[in-house]
């Protein structure tokens, strides 16, 4: 009897074992189990495969239904695809944010360019770009026109005798023909040019003379842009300014020169200093300089009984001496020593 009853526990028990079976496994984030039903028995194993966009990370890829109806740890993570980054693209950007699966980035090109391709990608399942890189072409502009009475001095054809964006081209006018506005123009982002100059024919009137000066070969007639006369000054009179004026674009000479008087010296007895040599005045043929010379006067110096030069300059016609400067007659001079004859200061005194 006792025999019987230990065969109907263990039926027993081996029944109530092999009920114990396990539900579904657990859920893996971005990622599908294989194989997939509502019940398992205990020793079944299923398997994790990540998800269309995703790939392994780390972790177990399996597990297994235990008798307890239980399944093992499941430790397996899933990781978003990421796409190579698809290169520079020349004379544009790339925008993006991402490079992970379904990303999507867009292309866009620098002033000036047209984009030649798709204006966007997406990253796919397989980690590769769903469009190709585009390329950022130049806008073009056709060959430049060519203004009345002109010529182009500089351009750089390109094949089919167009220009591409920022291509500069430089014009010049023909022979008494002034260039309106600037020489060279550019190619737009527009696919124009800038603004094209103009040449327009010239004429200054007869140049008028200088006070005390003359204009070399100066003919009574219309002067073309350009052309250019010569001035000069009468005798003791210095050519102050440009030697020469030129007809301009305005219709208008350049700036003339100037003719600046000599001065004449009021002193009549002293010695001063000209040109770095000491000169006495009464000695000279006569007392005068030119415009812009200097010539320095001899002061004294009380206190230190010595003497120091103070310069003064011709300016037009006009010659300040010194105030600290003192004359002497022939007389006088036998009795005093002048600022010219004593011992020379060693540093210039600021008095005058």
């Amino acid at each position: 009897m006792s025999y019987v009853l230990l065969l109907w526990g263990i039926f027993f028990i081996n029944g109530v074992v092999a009920k114990a079976v396990c539900p579904g496994p657990p859920q893996v984030e971005f990622a599908s189990v294989h194989p997939e039903k509502r019940l398992y028995e205990p020793g079944e194993e299923v398997s994790y495969v990540c998800q269309s966009g995703y790939i392994y990370a780390s972790g177990t890829r399996r597990a297994v239904c235990t008798n307890a109806g239980r399944w093992t740890s499941v430790t397996l993570r899933c990781k978003l695809r990421t796409c190579v980054y698809p290169g520079l693209l020349h004379n544009g950007e790339i925008h993006h944010t991402e490079l992970t699966y379904q990303s999507v980035i867009s292309f866009s090109c620098n002033e000036g360019y047209i984009l030649r391709g798709a204006n966007s990608s997406q990253c796919n399942e397989k980690a590769e770009w769903t469009e190709e890189l585009p390329v950022c072409e130049p806008v073009t502009c056709p060959f430049p026109p060519v203004p009345e009475f002109a010529r182009i001095v500089f351009h750089l054809p390109r094949p089919g005798n167009v220009s591409i964006f920022g291509d500069v081209v430089r014009y010049a006018c023909l022979p008494n023909y002034a260039l309106i506005e600037h020489e060279t123009v550019s190619c737009l982002a527009n696919g124009n040019w800038s603004h094209i100059p103009e040449c327009k024919d010239i004429r200054c009137p007869r140049p008028t003379g200088i006070e005390n000066g003359f204009v070399s070969f100066n003919l009574d007639r219309l002067y073309h842009y350009m052309e250019k006369v010569s001035y000069g000054c009468m005798p003791n009179y210095v050519l102050d300014g440009p030697r020469e004026s030129r007809c301009e674009k305005t219709g208008n000479w350049s700036i003339k020169p100037s003719c600046k008087a000599p001065c004449s010296i009021s002193v009549k007895r002293a010695e001063v200093l000209y040109y770095g040599q000491r000169v006495k005045l009464q000695g000279m043929a006569e007392r005068r300089i030119q415009h812009a010379e200097i010539m320095a006067f001899f002061c004294k110096d009380e206190e230190k009984k010595c003497g120091y030069p103070v310069p003064t300059q011709c300016m037009d016609g006009v010659l300040r001496i010194p105030e600290c400067f003192k004359e002497y007659g022939r007389f006088s001079a036998l009795f005093t020593t002048e600022a010219s004859s004593m011992k020379q200061c060693d540093t210039v005194n600021s008095q005058q």
